[in-house]
């Protein structure tokens, strides 16, 4: 997993770690508060503890479904919380905001093909960045794949059929390894109870140092949230 390296905590309250001296509060902001435990942890910890996972630990987590892994930088978790409070105030929940802003479909699209096949269409999926990535080494890059329709499910597990993941590999192969090298592409879909954003359907790709011409290319140009928002 992303370690955490040296003294793992300071003297400070969690929100005042990673932040330079003149702009620490003696309040918890508000979109800091009620945090999981493993989010205070995290958040508790000078970013230069921190260790950003490898290329073959990120292969590893996803091989072995362990993706509850995955964590941010301190100091970016800490920015994509109080993103999360602001946008929620703006667009009243993540969905509206991702559904409306990020991909421009209305929620009457989600949820049927209307018979055609998953990934028949371009007008039917969108390829986007991470807007706030896992702290993992900079040269991997991090999208998301968002499809209007229903990525099939086992209820019994709540993992992926064999048929999804069948359909999932071989865009996956045509989109992303037919254009770079097949052992620097992972993919996965996290498991529900770990999505930040439930009623819209997507699933995770993973490239490690691909031709940003290829990245701008299959995005469009999308620029990730993070590299937008000033906390």
């Amino acid at each position: 997993m992303g370690s955490l390296s040296g003294p793992a905590a300071t003297a400070l309250p969690y929100w005042q770690v990673n932040v330079p001296t003149d702009r620490r509060t003696d309040e918890c902001p508000e979109g800091l508060r009620n945090l999981s435990a493993k989010d205070v942890g995290i958040l508790s910890t000078p970013d230069d503890a921190y260790r950003r996972q490898t290329w073959t630990e990120v292969r590893r987590l996803v091989e072995t479904n362990r993706l509850d892994l995955f964590q941010r930088v301190p100091s970016e978790l800490r920015r994509y919380r109080l993103f999360i409070h602001s946008l929620i105030k703006e667009h009243g929940s993540v969905m509206n905001f991702v559904l409306r802003r990020r991909l421009g479909w209305e929620e009457g699209e989600l949820g049927s093909t209307g018979g055609k096949r998953p990934f028949e269409e371009a007008g039917d999926y969108r390829i986007l960045h991470n807007d706030w990535p896992y702290g993992i080494d900079a040269r991997i890059v991090h999208l998301v794949v968002w499809t209007k329709f229903e990525l099939e499910e086992n209820p019994a597990t709540g993992d992926l059929t064999e048929r999804a993941r069948g359909e999932i590999d071989r865009f996956v192969e045509g989109t992303f390894r037919a254009r770079t090298k097949a052992d620097t592409v992972i993919w996965f879909k996290n498991w529900r109870s770990l999505k930040s954003v439930h009623a819209v359907e997507h699933f995770h790709v993973m490239l490690f140092d691909p031709d940003p011409a290829f990245i701008r290319e299959i995005t469009n140009g999308d620029v990730p949230q993070c590299e937008k928002f000033e906390a």
